[in-house]
């Protein structure tokens, strides 16, 4: 596997190293041991699946409050998708700075999300398939978000008029959030 540290500390994409025959091909597409050398959590305990009809729907923004905030590990199995993080960790370098990048099946990229992070994304297109990899069990009463369109954050999403969920659509700004 290949790590690329992404701009946001401790954030990275993660590309498998396919080797190829006249078969197909076989890749890492997780390793504990590869993810201590880079000191990345592991020892992933939940996986999630989310399914996405139409282009332009937006999951997001996504974390779960301390003490049961959670490392994820995103891939995309089907379509593409638009993936955002943002570092709310207070003593970060990278403090409310956004990271995109766009994971699709093709590609087999993944984004490695730290603790203390935001998370949500926009697919590229229909039939849209995210396959998460979790570091802690989601715990109900410690979710939280932070809307999509902040202006304190600037994200750029790269499609229009996003499909929301009511409770995506009604998360606070980063100003207002607790």
């Amino acid at each position: 596997m290949r790590f690329t540290e992404t701009p946001l500390a401790g954030a990275f994409v993660i590309a498998p190293e396919p080797i190829e025959d006249d078969r197909g091909f076989f890749a890492r597409a997780y390793c504990d041991d590869e993810f201590a050398d880079h000191g990345l959590e592991h020892g992933f305990v939940q996986c999630n699946i989310s399914f996405n009809r139409r282009a332009g729907t937006l999951r997001g923004m996504h974390l779960q409050a301390p003490p049961h905030g959670e490392a994820k590990l995103v891939r995309c199995t089907a379509g593409a998708l638009f993936d955002v993080i943002v570092d709310l960790r207070p003593d970060s370098p990278t403090h409310r700075r956004w990271f995109g990048v766009r994971l699709d099946a093709q590609s087999r990229a993944m984004l490695f999300v730290p603790r203390g992070f935001a998370h949500g994304f926009q697919t590229l297109e229909d039939d849209t398939e995210v396959f998460y990899q979790m570091s802690a069990r989601h715990e109900p009463a410690a979710a939280r978000g932070l809307r999509w369109d902040d202006p304190a954050l600037g994200i750029r999403w790269p499609l229009p008029d996003p499909i929301l969920s009511p409770r995506d659509r009604a998360y606070p700004l980063l100003g207002e959030a607790g």
